[in-house]
């Protein structure tokens, strides 16, 4: 089933500003609300929905890969980003749009989902990580599994954790200040547990001071077919944990890299590729073998051939990462003029000099070079 665009789903038009962003998702928040709508599994889809957009548009980068590459900038196994990516859940929303919820006449009425109004303990998460990983144009043809080592900060085994008497495990400090408008209430994050509702009782040996050690780990990483040169992939839950019992761990964040092809050029989905052939080939023709990307194909070059010719070979170049066909693979012909001839060789092209078939007769229905380029890309 096809993915709600999100510029629908918030509704608003894809040059909305940042702050038109945010009031449409506060709009969609408040009317879908789970303390508003208790019991109602549509509104809370629906808050959820918005959630996952607002979670992309408000971010000018993913913002930009959405733009470009629709959802499937951020689909896969893994999940390339956003909530959607790897399942959507109440704590996830609040606890990275808790601010959205606060403050400007939004949130006085409700409280923590189904906390009817009381508090909601904080889900403190992982700090993110970032790896590259290079990747051929055969392996970006095709989708590849790549497998690769990341050391990472997990909870050590023994650590213990108990509520933290600051808050109660709440995970946040009730501040009452006097204003000229009378005594307001305000929450602030623990400054005893960084609003995890919890605090480290005890620490084994090798541990830091939040209780975690650095383990290396093998990461599975499914990459798509068709992505391109800095494009981010996601691998939800496998960043660096945070300590806790209710946390959860950070991402880890693939940037692609391209690695340049000795032979083959890259142009969006198209691949363009440099064959030469020699005099004889060009004016008898020839059977040629050409490796692509996705293997070995023979062609055939017509007799009379004239350097710059370009063949296309339909669909044999790369997927689009939006799932919208396959490119081409354009061979460009180019006629190899020999720069040493014997005598034998030299007396032959001498004789040829005032031989009509050699003097050149361009068709003038014949394309200039310029104008097969335009026509490929027509």
């Amino acid at each position: 089933m096809a993915k709600q665009d999100y510029y629908e789903i918030l509704g608003i038009s894809k040059s909305a500003s940042q702050a038109e962003i945010k009031k449409a998702y506060r709009k969609m928040a408040i009317k879908y609300h789970p303390d508003k709508n208790p019991d109602d599994k549509t509104a809370e889809e629906k808050f959820k929905l918005a959630a996952e957009a607002y979670e992309i548009l408000s971010d000018e980068n993913k913002k930009a890969r959405y733009d470009q590459y629709g959802h499937a900038a951020f689909d896969g196994p893994q999940g390339g980003g956003g909530f959607g990516g790897g399942g959507m859940n109440m704590d996830d929303i609040f606890s990275q749009f808790g601010d959205i919820f606060g403050g400007g006449g939004f949130g006085g009425g409700f409280g923590g989902f189904g906390g009817g109004g009381g508090q909601r303990q904080a889900r403190v998460k992982g700090s993110n990580m970032r790896i590259r990983v290079k990747l051929t144009l055969e392996e970006i043809a095709k989708g590849v599994e790549k497998k690769v080592k990341v050391r990472r900060k997990v909870q050590a085994e023994g650590v213990t954790y108990k509520t933290c008497t600051t808050c109660n495990g709440s995970g946040q400090q009730m501040r009452v200040t006097n204003t000229i408008l009378g005594r307001m209430q305000t929450a602030t994050t623990c400054s005893t547990c960084s609003g995890a509702g919890e605090i480290m009782s005890s620490k084994p040996n090798g541990a830091d001071i939040q209780g975690l050690i650095v383990k290396e780990e093998t990461v599975s990483i499914n990459i798509p077919a068709g992505v391109t040169e800095g494009v981010q992939l996601k691998v939800g839950g496998k960043g660096n944990e945070a300590p806790g019992k209710n946390s959860i761990a950070g991402d880890l964040l693939v940037l692609i890299e391209e690695i340049q092809h000795e032979n083959l050029k890259r142009e969006g989905t198209n691949i363009h590729y440099d064959l030469y052939i020699n005099f004889s080939e060009a004016v008898l023709g020839a059977s040629k073998e050409v490796e692509t990307v996705t293997g070995k194909v023979k062609i055939k070059i017509e007799p009379g051939t004239q350097s710059g010719k370009i063949l296309r070979l339909k669909g044999k170049g790369l997927p689009s990462i939006e799932r919208y066909g396959t490119g081409d693979f354009l061979i460009h012909i180019n006629v190899w003029t020999p720069q040493e001839l014997s005598k034998e060789q030299k007396s032959f092209f001498e004789n040829m000099l005032e031989d009509e078939n050699f003097t050149p007769a361009p068709n003038k229905s014949d394309k200039s070079f310029f104008e097969k380029v335009k026509d490929m890309f027509s």
